[in-house]
Parts: structure tokens; sequence; C-alpha cells
């Protein structure tokens, strides 16, 4: 297999097609569960869940016992609505692991007994390739890339516990160097990918998939529902094998999986309060992600939410030089019914459309010419929306100036007053033609306690370029909401209001 580095930026996506309910209802019987668990807010946790939730804190779970028969029950520990966490063992006898179960990569790693140099892993549980019979030597070297930090180390195959299902002969990443003080800070050990074999490193197979084909589940569907409510000791359900109704109300909406890798699909516009935002009203591209704790999208939008929201941001100094500079000749153009596409190459900040797939990068991640023409393409956007409203140019560049300094900082996030939540407005996502709503209280996450809690805002920005873009990334605040149906054997997603 060789050495194989994958670009992993921030999580999975899930599929779709339009299936009979009946078809994803299993029996009790026939469904391994994963329950979540909630972890107490305390005021100590607070700076650690900040940290986290800057780099868009990933989930793990914890290992239960056998329930009703063959339903096994894996239970999924949530930190305070950011990480979802639990146990998985490998070898035998199994040693126990605390991962995430992550749709947004394929890939099984834990640190490694052999890893001496990565502070991380001191603090961490460690595999021990001598402690099992069932380990089986492979030694290829493997380097995984998340947007967030990076795991080295090399392939070894063993036996994967998941609940009461063993998974054998499973192919996973021995990491001997953790590179991020992401991994240092994480409760998690590991990461756990539900992802396509398309963007499994080494193109081992995901554990997922081996679950599949040594015919431990009967069906080719797992689903997510993750209860948001704090105080509440269940954090929610992940089931392998099935759906179990009593999760959601209604019928589930389905959308294809447009690409396979991530969990992929197409989604329609997105809306502000009732009013469009406009950027994605001729679609947009989507991926569900459960490693993801918030929601992620075109810096336009993130910028224009955050606006509405009260959101405050790190101000940017480029965005409102170009705005004082073009932003007069932006307005112009669009009047005079220049194509939106069009007007930044004809002032000049940019030269053409950018074509790389492979690396997700904000605007801020950007070079100096890269950074002015997406900030030039941001404009022409919120012009659009002004010029529906009849707004004045005066008041167009007021408009402008005021979400230059809602840009979201390098991390991305962006803070709000929790006293203003009840004003805010609803947002909607479109997806298979239908509204997605999400209300302040659910796209709002409030860290800490008392005198001390600070409310983030749930949207933060992050830009893909044509043609894998513009992407949104719907992670644990949309999940929660919205009970997640990701059907490996017919390549769909399906979305449904969460019980």
């Amino acid at each position: 297999m060789g050495t194989n580095t994958k670009i992993v930026s921030l999580t999975l996506f899930l599929f779709s097609i339009l299936l009979l309910q009946s078809c994803l209802l299993a029996s009790a019987t026939d469904l391994l569960r994963i329950k979540l668990k909630k972890k107490p807010i305390d005021q100590k946790s607070h700076q650690t869940t900040k940290e986290s939730l800057n780099f868009l804190a990933k989930k793990y779970g914890f290992l239960t016992g056998r329930l009703n028969g063959n339903t096994d029950i894996v239970s999924l520990k949530n930190y305070m609505n950011a990480q979802y966490f639990g146990e998985i063992g490998i070898g035998t006898p199994a040693q126990k692991f605390t991962v995430i179960f992550d749709t947004g990569s394929s890939n099984l790693w834990v640190p490694s007994s052999k890893c001496y140099f990565s502070i991380s892993c001191y603090f961490h549980s460690k595999y021990s390739s001598s402690k099992s019979s069932t380990y089986v030597e492979n030694g290829t070297s493997a380097s995984i890339t998340y947007g967030t930090g990076a795991i080295s180390g090399f392939f070894s195959q063993d036996s994967v516990t998941v609940g009461d299902l063993v998974v054998k002969k499973q192919l996973f990443i021995e990491a001997t160097k953790e590179t991020s003080l992401v991994f240092l800070a994480a409760k998690f050990d590991g990461i756990l990918g539900l992802a396509f074999k398309e963007i499994s490193v080494g193109g081992v197979d995901p554990v997922w998939y081996n679950m599949v084909n040594q015919g431990l589940v009967k069906q080719k569907v797992f689903s997510f529902w993750l209860n948001r409510d704090a105080d509440e000791g269940e954090g929610g359900e992940l089931v392998f094998g099935g759906v179990d109704p009593n999760h959601f109300v209604g019928n589930h909406t389905y959308v294809n999986v447009t690409q396979k890798g991530y969990w992929e699909f197409d989604m329609g516009d997105v809306l502000i309060g009732k009013n469009s935002t406009g950027y994605c009203s001729k679609g947009c591209k989507a991926i569900a992600d459960s490693g993801t704790s918030l929601l992620t999208g075109p810096t336009a939008i993130v910028a224009e939410i955050n606006e509405q929201i009260g959101g405050t941001g790190v101000v940017s100094q480029e965005c409102k030089m170009v705005v004082s500079q073009y932003g007069p000749e932006i307005i112009e153009l669009l009047i005079a019914e220049t194509s939106p596409s069009e007007v930044c190459s004809q002032i000049g900040l940019c030269s053409g459309y950018a074509t790389e797939n492979a690396i997700i990068k904000t605007v801020t991640d950007k070079g100096s010419d890269d950074t002015t023409c997406a900030i030039c393409e941001m404009a022409v956007v919120w012009v659009q929306n002004q010029l529906r409203s009849n707004a004045t140019q005066q008041k167009i560049m007021e408009y402008l100036n005021k979400l230059c300094n809602k840009l979201p900082s390098p991390m991305g996030e962006s803070t709000v007053d929790c006293n203003t939540i009840p004003s805010m407005p609803n947002i909607t996502f479109t997806i298979g033609g239908k509204k997605f709503t999400l209300t302040p209280n659910q796209y709002i996450l409030k860290v800490g306690a008392g005198s001390v809690q600070e409310c983030i805002s749930g949207f933060t920005a992050l830009d893909v370029p044509a043609p894998r873009g513009p992407l949104w990334i719907l992670g644990d605040i949309f999940m929660g909401v919205y009970h997640t149906v990701f059907d490996y054997g017919n390549s769909a997603v399906g979305f449904a209001k969460a019980a």
C-alpha cells in the first residue's frame, strides 16, 4: 500500500435516495445500538470546551452490554453538546479505547505503545500488539492530515469489538506521532471513521464495511439520534443495522449521495428568517458529519448570519479595504446587470475561478491575492441581497462594512450576547425540496455556566472552491435537531425531526 497521506477536512457526509420507510425500520434484535450519555457541565470544563469548539470537536463513544438477544448497546457520552465519545475494544482480550464515531473520515486509528515522542500519547490509552493473540503484523506506513492536526504511524491487523460485535481482521493505524495540541486536549484516544472507502488511507476497508461484509448487521444502514438536552443523562444513540422509529417523528426526507467519499449531497437555498441569502439559491453541496460540532458554510453567508444574530468576530481590514475601493464599482456593475460571476474579474480582483478540490481552506488560510478575490466574491453576494431590497448605495456600503466586522476569526468562532437569543432569526436549510429550520436555541451553543457562561454562534466559515464547493458541513447542531439516516446500501442520507 505504501505511504499514503490523506487530507480529511472536518468530517463526513450523508447518503440519499428515496426509500420505503419500512425498508429501514429493523426489529430490536437486528440493531447494534450505541447509547449516548451526557457529561455534566461544570465550571472547570469551560475552557477545555471552548478549545474543543475552536477545532470543531469530534465524537466518541462508550461500550456497554448486550440487550434483547442480538441487540448490542454501546453508550456514547456527550461532553457539553460539543463532543460525543465512547469506547471500543481492539485485540484479544480487548484493549479499551475511547474513539470518535466520525462520518467524516474512513480509517480507524488509536495511539500505539510505540508512540514515544508525542506528548499526546502519554495522556491516552495505547494499543500494545504483544498483548493480543489475534494481532497480525502489517507495518505499512500511513498518515492522516485533518483540518486541525495530523497523525502518522503504521497499519496493523486485529479484531475490533463494537458493542457485542467482533469485527475480525480489521486493518487500523497504530499512531506513533500526533502533531497537534488538539489531540493532547481531546477526550478521545482515536477516531473510528464511518465514511466511504474512497477516502480511506491505504484503501483499507473501514470498520463499517467489514461489519457488512462479515454479516454482522442485517441492513446496510446506520443512524444517529443526538440528544441536545444537556440536563438529561442520555445523550442519544447510534444504531448500526437499521433505524429506531422511537427516535424521530414523521418521515425522512432522502437525498442521493452525489459523490462517495464523504456523505455528500445537493442542498438548496439557505434562509435567514424568511429571506433568501441567495448564495445557494441555485444549489450548494453539503455533507452530514457526526464528527463536527458546529455548522460550517461559505464565509459570505456565515458573515450575514452572524451580522443578523449579533455575532462578534475578528475585524478584517482587508475586507474593509476592498469594500472602500471597489464597493461602488461592484454596485454599479450589478445594477448594469453584469453577470455576478464576472464582476470580480472585470474589476481585476479575480483572474479566474479556482479548480482545486483537494484541500478545503478558509479565507484566512489563503494567500493575499486569493483573499482579495474571495472578499470581492462575498461582496457581490452581499450587494445582490441589498439591491433586492432597493437599498441606496450609502446603505449598501454601510451594510458591507458592518459585515466586514462580522467576519469570523481564523478559527471561525463568533460569540453572541446570550440575552439576545429570543430575538434572533431562525435559519432554514432546503434539502430535498423541504425546509429544515433551526431556531436560535438550537444553533447557539452555550459554554460554561452561571456568571462565566458564553454563547457561541453555531456557524463558522469554510470556503470550498468550485467545482467541489460551495459546501456546507452539517454537524452535531443540525443532526441533533434532525435524526439522520446513513443508508450505505442505497447511497442515500435521510433527515427527519428528532423525537
